[in-house]
């Protein structure tokens, strides 16, 4: 097929490159134009446009499609289908009718559980047992179309966002070439999603991986797994940011924040956190027994 393929960060470059190497032709991709990054806040391309750019595939970088110009520009292009993976923009009526085929998103979840923008961490911090990929038809709705194709997952109990991330986007990479193969010759149909239980992920707030000690321990301990590694759950002590990266609940019980022993276990509103893997800013993640000979945290102490 000649596609079309909208993507921004690096859970979508897999998928473009499962497009390329089952022999579409990706005649352009669509990505989020470059954000400033790093210390020197210099504006970097996406990992999508990365890929793109260095196979000489043009890449339009536009803020929104709804002008007229994007329109045409989408138009001139005659693509049978675009292939959507967490692209950023909301798709008006008119581009999503363009293709001949219309327009087919790969999601990180199992519709309708988890529409939305972040489906991997919400999932992981609901506890749920398992999550997956859904192929989609898109219509107006937020992750509302009707599926051709899912595949589910197992969330186990040392899951991480990080390792989720690349399991799901490796299986979407697989998924679409058979979803798009069975759209063109008819072999797929799409369901449409029931209407009820359907849940949202909203986009992972700026202070939301603030660890809030007087939450239970296992909510907590689901926290950092599924934002980790990045951009991980944290707590403040003396003006410093310190990032965890792995915990686990332990028993243990006291005021909320406070360092019941020498191992970082932490009190919490039920039971309590022992954190494992720690990391300073500007410092490399260590275990907890390695960043205790570097930092001293006694018993008694009470983390913000």
């Amino acid at each position: 097929m000649r596609l079309v393929f909208m993507g921004t960060p690096d859970f979508a470059v897999p998928i473009v490159a499962a497009l390329a190497a089952a022999g579409h032709e990706v005649a352009c991709v669509y990505s989020q134009p470059p954000r400033p990054a790093g210390r020197g806040h210099r504006e970097r391309p996406s990992p999508v446009h990365l890929w793109a750019a260095e196979r000489g595939i043009p890449v339009r970088t536009p803020r929104t499609l709804r002008s007229d110009g994007e329109l045409r520009a989408l138009v001139e292009l005659r693509p049978d289908a675009a292939v959507v993976a967490a692209y950023g923009l909301i798709l008006p009526k008119a581009v999503l009718d363009a293709p001949r085929l219309g327009c087919v998103n790969v999601h990180a979840s199992l519709l309708p559980r988890w529409r939305g923008a972040a489906p991997i961490q919400r999932a992981i911090m609901a506890g749920d047992a398992a999550t997956g990929v859904s192929i989609m038809l898109m219509d107006e709705g937020l992750d509302t179309g009707p599926v051709l194709l899912e595949e589910a997952v197992p969330i186990g109990p040392e899951t991480t966002g990080g390792a989720l991330h690349d399991r799901l986007a490796d299986l979407g990479a697989r998924l679409i070439v058979t979803a798009l193969a069975g759209l063109e010759d008819g072999s797929l149909v799409a369901r449409p999603q029931p209407s009820e239980n359907a849940t949202y992920a909203a986009k992972l707030g700026r202070d939301e991986g603030r660890l809030d000690w007087r939450r239970p321990a296992d909510e907590l301990e689901r926290l950092v797994r599924a934002l980790a590694p990045s951009p991980g759950a944290w707590f403040e002590l003396g003006g410093e940011r310190f990032k965890v990266l792995a915990a686990e609940t332990a028993d243990a019980a006291g005021p909320p924040g406070r360092v019941q022993d020498g191992r970082l276990t932490v009190a919490c509103g039920r039971g309590a956190l022992r954190l494992t893997k720690v990391q300073r800013a500007g410092k490399a993640a260590m275990d907890a027994e390695a960043f205790l000979r570097g930092y001293t945290l006694p018993a008694g102490s009470v983390l913000g």
